[in-house]
């Protein structure tokens, strides 16, 4: 324990004056509230405190082994192949044991040298972090101590820029008014200041002189996971103070811009309040991942039949007629070859076998594909350069390599809209007081609506000496510069501007003049609102804990500045329920008000009755700014009677004193002041949109993937964002289902909520089947029509009710679009889940704040977006983004390119996995099921690991199908993982076919070949046959890996190459060397096998026979029946070729320079087609000499150019069946626009550079892989 970590020598001040009633508690923490002595060692020793030392280590000394064991074998087939290790080591097993061990040993040993190597890292870390000395009172002296030796009472001093060692409570600082400011990035991320308060009554215990004499008893809360909130007390003698979350300073934070500051230690270690938000992000799994389970469930399902047709055939074929085996001598015969107990023997052979047949599973794959994914993950995503930011110096970065591929198959994407689609940089941009309007700007909105509906807007040019300031975006000569004293309200202007500088809880930096003073808010939007009141003339310079000083300008006449103090007796924090802030202020003069912000619908609840005549034209205002996009806050204001405050603030003081739902009292006793409000008008601030958010939604639209938007604003507020970012258009038939109507308004006034409640779920249910009916109709009236639903949260709320949540969910599979308004963190989190369960689609949640982050723990796929507020998103995000654009690459770069690999990777070891294994099957056929080895042992141990190995990284590291430039331009290349085209049973069919027949080939041909060879003079024995049979084995799969890549690097040739020369050189010694301990089957093998010229000439001979299937049935399908991308990779290779022709470039100049110009429709259509490419005889995809017939079809279609028919091209349209998907279908029918986005990309990158290569700039940043690859 912490405490009894100390030393002799760090003795500690008796027992101050405080009386023993608190003596009498238990020693349980856990009492129900947590009681510290303050400064006062000894009597804290009971409680037994937790140390202050942390560990966020997996494994310890002792535990590596077991934990890390248990861990490996959670997998099905790590255990399978214990099973398989521990059955070699019987007497039944045909293999010696280190068949079996060696590979199970090694990719264990692998995976806990991996396992090992991360927990040290994080190890090293925590040492770093509990070794770090911090000043803690002993005696009458600050003596440096390590952080891990700190317990709860110690009185501790920290310095600016330290961080602080414990969760604290704030007891002094070196600021005279009591004050200190922290940083909380580690906590949220958030980089802005935030001010902290110490008690009144500890002010003066700064120095040791004074600190030594401090004691106290502080009752408080048990350690919990809440960063906001706190409830405790300070007894002082008699004196019971009131602790807040203000006076609480978190591990974690840092000291800013104060000297030093003194506290007391409240939770330390694991209880700190950092530590315990510390929780696990959910475990995922990939789809893939979950298919290749059921994978291996078929692999298991074959190995069964292999074996127990072997059992079986066994059983029947010993017999005592044949002599020659021994099976006639009944003492002799061993129990398994018995010809009087055939059951026995059948049961024998079966585990026999089993062994014998183990390869059929792959015991390397879960190693190699986590190398693959963690490679793609680090080297690629991380270092792409395209979805680098600049402006914020953030590169992506995947948190977990887990999903890498799922990243290729995402059909939904959830997304906030504040930070994620729009940039959470907030700009005052408009207002209304008194009823009246003000600000003349356009905004991005409204621009956007304008060219929907046709209708101009006329814009008005700024005035030439309009202020433009970070947060400031308004240009009004009625309030600028004291204008606002000649409008018709003047002291309703003053009240507003002075509602802007006073409630607020900013933090001002830097010199007293308002061009070069530095706001530090909470949030974009309130530093936005005081740097409006800043520019109307209300200058907000200083604060401190009991004031906020203003420079006001041309209130008593126009021209004149005087600096006010407002004495500052109340804040009410803003939080997700109240919706709103409340500060209450004294003026010099003794007058009191309550000046209050907030959300329009709780302001307006709480309104004086008869004393808001801009009650309605506010609203009207409210209506019309959220329909161009802005957000709003209602400003009001409350003269305050002093008799009734007094009252109130004792009731208020109690509340904060509250040990127990403090927050809870805190909020009832607000509401009792903050009543009878009058209507000051409102604020309206732009939030634009992210640059190229409309460009990445239409791209992934294209590729087959829906958004919805799931927002708090109110409605009209996420239609026009969503037409803005063209997730909406007028071509769309929307329903709309929203609960602010009259019927449910006059519902609500009558005061009934359960009458409410009621009538609002008949609204939802009757609207949900309406729009069911209606979008059946359409279906029938006009197919292929797009949809869209609109709905807000309180009618959400009933559509997730079980009874109506099927209707909803009918309703949203049909929509192509889905905007959610006004809902909770809590409704995020159930629609995301709605369509993940419900639906059993694959999911994406995008987000940047701490709402965000149980959407984002709910879907398949977390991404977080680093902006403005916090890191809370990122760090529950599986992938971190800067950008809402960079979903582009993500998904339809990165995540496709992974899809494809990871699937052919796992095909691939499915295929040469059971054709190794189906060899041997033929070959113990033929020899009567008697589990002989038709291998050496160390040729079926070392076939996964080494000689087949490599090729499979290189191929899921470094092929594509198509370059990162061709898989934007053409999205709908996408719909392939969507489909799930690469990994479909029908795909692991036609592996297993080839399996089959290749193992035939494998069997039969060197089987031949020995029943006619000679070596010698004498005949080719069972390791001559095994040997040559092996050596097909390995040179066949290894080019049948380079037949299934679509693009050749050197990393292929040198992997594959490689792995075939690995096995001549380990051949040439295995055979080569004779030892005692081992059998001599394989000894000279290899060299008088090479020395036969039937050996070299099977060695051609029977890889040509085996491939030959594949490449007829690659060449045939991919001529009659092309993938997309197939036909991308024909047009990118005559592009690459030059062959973009001289009179197309002509004609772009042409019209460049001249304008449109007029051709005829020959001339047209000659054009037309000279612009499509021309046919050649080779392509470097892949090892075909020929082109699809269809390719020129193709591209004409897409440019809408009749083309001529061919006898060759008639031919094959008649020959072909209906398509295997709609999306392959639409891509044919010409859903890909060869030109589109050609010219449009977001990025900076210019057309020179792509041409040198896309992919080799996307990742030339610290990429150690970097490799010229072959153009697609």
């Amino acid at each position: 324990m912490g405490g009894l970590e100390r030393t002799p020598t760090m003795s500690r001040g008796g027992r101050g004056p405080m009386d023993s009633a608190f003596r009498h508690h238990s020693a349980d923490p856990h009492f129900g509230h947590r009681t510290i002595y303050c400064n006062d060692h000894a009597a804290n020793l009971p409680f037994k405190f937790k140390h202050n030392s942390i560990s966020t280590t997996k494994y310890n000394f002792w535990t590596f082994l077991p934990k890390g064991l248990f861990e490996q074998f959670r997998r099905v087939a790590n255990l399978y192949f214990l099973m398989i290790a521990i059955l070699s080591t019987t007497p039944i097993s045909p293999v010696h044991p280190i068949t079996n061990v060696g590979p199970l040993v090694l990719v264990l040993t692998v995976s806990l040298m991996k396992e090992a190597f991360e927990d040290r890292k994080r190890y090293m870390s925590d040492r770093i972090i509990n070794s770090s000395s911090i000043d803690v009172l002993s005696g009458r002296y600050w003596i440096k101590t390590p952080w891990s030796k700190l317990s709860v009472g110690d009185v501790v001093k920290v310095y600016s820029d330290q961080f602080f060692p414990a969760d604290l409570l704030f007891v002094s600082s070196t600021n005279a008014d009591g004050i200190c400011y922290i940083e909380t990035s580690n906590l949220d991320g958030e980089t802005n200041l935030k001010i902290r308060k110490a008690l009144e009554r500890t002010w003066d215990y700064i120095d040791e002189e004074k600190a030594v004499d401090f004691k106290g008893v502080i009752e408080c809360e048990q350690p919990n996971n809440s960063l906001y909130t706190f409830t405790g007390n300070l007894i002082m003698g008699k004196q019971t103070i009131p602790i807040t979350p203000n006076q609480i300073l978190l591990r974690g934070c840092s000291l800013r811009n104060t000297d030093a500051v003194v506290g007391v230690v409240l939770f330390t270690g694991h209880e700190t309040k950092v530590m315990m938000n510390t929780m696990d992000v959910p475990s995922k799994r990939s789809t893939l991942e979950r298919r290749l389970d059921k994978l291996i469930l078929l692999l298991f399902a074959i190995l069964f039949c292999l074996c127990f047709i072997g059992g079986i055939g066994s059983a029947v074929f010993v017999s005592r007629e044949w002599w020659y085996l021994g099976l006639a001598v009944r003492d002799e015969i061993e129990q398994q070859y018995d010809p009087g107990n055939r059951f026995s023997v059948a049961i024998l052979t079966f585990f026999t076998l089993v062994t014998l047949y183990s390869t059929i599973i792959p015991i390397s794959l879960y190693v190699s594909i986590e190398m693959i994914k963690f490679i793609q993950s680090t080297q690629f995503i991380n270092n792409d350069i395209l979805m680098y930011h600049r402006e914020s110096n953030t590169p992506a970065l995947a948190r977990t390599s887990n999903l890498n591929e799922e990243l290729g198959q995402i059909e939904y994407i959830f997304s906030d809209k504040t930070g994620t689609l729009t940039r959470n940089l907030m700009e005052f941009f408009k207002c209304s007081i008194a009823g009246v309007m003000y600000g003349t700007g356009i905004t991005e909105i409204q621009r956007a609506a304008a060219r929907r509906t046709g209708v101009p807007i006329e814009e008005i040019p700024k005035s030439v000496d309009s202020i433009r300031e970070k947060g400031f975006n308004f240009d009004d000569k009625r309030l600028m510069r004291g204008g606002w004293r000649h409008e018709v309200n003047p002291e309703i202007c003053k009240e507003f501007f002075r509602c802007l500088a006073i409630c607020h809880t900013v933090l001002p930096e830097g010199e007293d003049l308002p061009e070069k003073i530095v706001y530090q808010a909470a949030s974009p939007d309130e530093s936005a609102l005081v740097t409006a009141a800043k520019n109307f003339g209300f200058f907000f310079y200083a604060r401190s804990p009991t004031a906020i000083k203003v420079r006001e300008s041309h209130v008593e006449r126009l021209g004149k500045v005087q600096d006010v103090e407002y004495e500052i007796l109340n804040v009410l924090e803003f939080n997700s329920s109240r919706k709103r802030q409340s500060v209450i202020c004294r003026y010099p003069n003794g007058r009191l008000v309550l000046y209050c912000k907030g959300a329009d619908s709780v302001i307006y609840e709480r309104m004086a009755e008869g004393q808001n005549p801009y009650r309605d034209v506010t609203r009207d205002h409210l209506e019309k700014y959220g329909e161009d996009g802005l957000r709003t806050l209602c400003l009001a204001y409350a003269d305050i009677d002093p008799r009734k405050y007094e009252e109130w603030n004792e009731k208020f003081i109690q509340a904060k004193s509250a040990l127990r739902d403090r927050e809870k009292k805190l909020d009832e006793v607000a509401e009792l002041i903050e009543s009878n409000l009058i209507l000051l008008g409102c604020t309206a601030i732009e939030d634009k949109l992210q640059e190229g958010v409309p460009l990445c939604i239409e791209t992934l639209a294209k590729a087959g993937i829906k958004l919805w938007v799931l927002t708090g604003d109110k409605m009209e507020t996420a239609i026009n964002i969503a037409y803005a970012c063209s997730l909406l258009s007028n071509e769309m038939k929307q329903f709309i289902i929203n609960s602010d109507v009259k019927s449910i308004r006059d519902v609500e006034a009558r005061g009934d909520p359960i009458e409410t409640a009621r009538v609002l779920e008949e609204q939802v249910k009757r609207q949900l089947y309406d729009a069911i009916s209606a979008a059946d109709e359409l279906q029938l009236e006009q197919p292929g029509v797009d949809l869209a639903l609109v709905i807000d949260g309180r009618c959400l709320m009933f559509a997730l009710d079980p009874h109506l949540r099927g209707a909803l969910l009918k309703i949203c599979m049909r929509c192509k679009a889905v905007v959610c308004c006004r809902v909770s963190p809590l409704q995020k989190a159930q629609v995301t889940t709605l369509i993940k369960d419900g639906a059993k689609r694959i999911t994406l949640s995008i987000g940047d704040g701490a709402n965000d982050v149980s959407m984002i723990q709910a879907a398949h796929i977390g991404v977080g977006i680093s902006g403005q507020e916090g890191m809370q998103a990122v760090m529950a995000s599986d992938f971190a983004i800067a950008q809402f654009r960079f979903l582009t690459d993500l998904l339809l770069v990165h995540g496709r390119w992974s899809y494809n690999r990871i699937s052919k990777v796992v095909c691939y070891f499915f295929y040469k996995n059971l054709t190794f294994t189906l060899t041997q099957f033929w070959f113990n056929l033929g020899a009567g099921n008697s589990g002989q080895r038709f291998y050496d042992d160390w040729f079926q141990s070392l076939y996964n690991v080494l000689f087949t190995a490599l090729p499979v990284l290189a191929v899921g590291i470094f092929d594509k199908d198509v370059s990162a430039k061709r898989a934007k331009q053409y999205p709908q290349l996408y719909k392939a993982g969507i489909d799930n085209l690469y990994f479909s049973w029908r795909v692991l069919f036609v592996w297993l076919f080839f399996a089959v027949y290749q193992s035939l080939v494998f069997f039969f041909f060197p089987v031949s070949a020995a029943e006619h060879g000679v070596n010698g003079g004498l005949d080719l024995g069972l390791w001559d046959v095994g040997t040559m049979a092996y050596t097909c084995i390995i040179i066949t799969v290894n080019l049948r890996l380079l037949m299934a890549s679509s693009s050749i690097t050197m990393w292929h040739h040198v992997a594959v190459a490689g792995s075939i020369v690995s096995w001549f050189l380990f051949i040439f010694f295995y055979s080569g060397v004779q030892t005692k301990n081992r059998q001599d089957n394989i000894y000279w093998v290899i060299f008088n096998l090479m020395s036969t010229w039937y050996f070299w000439f099977l060695i051609i001979l029977v890889p040509v026979v085996a491939l030959a299937g594949d490449f007829m049935y690659q060449g045939f399908q991919r001529w009659f029946f092309p993938f997309d991308y197939q036909i991308i990779q024909e047009e990118t290779k005559f592009k690459d070729q030059g062959e973009t022709h001289d009179l197309e470039h002509q004609m772009e100049m042409m019209a460049m320079l001249e304008g449109p110009s007029v051709l005829t429709a020959e001339e047209e259509r000659s054009l037309a087609m000279a612009q499509l490419p021309r046919e050649r005889t080779w392509s470097k995809h892949t090892g075909f000499a020929f082109d699809s017939p269809g390719f020129e079809s193709f591209f004409a279609l897409q440019e809408g150019v009749p083309t001529p028919a061919r006898s060759w091209d008639v031919a094959r349209r008649a020959s072909m069946t209906p398509r295997r998907s709609a999306s392959r279908s639409e891509t044919r029918a010409g859903q890909i626009s060869s030109r589109e986005g050609s010219h449009t990309h977001p990025s900076s990158i210019t057309e020179e550079d792509v041409q040198l290569g896309d992919d080799e700039l996307r990742f030339s940043r610290n990429n150690p892989f970097l490799q010229t690859p072959r153009k697609d």
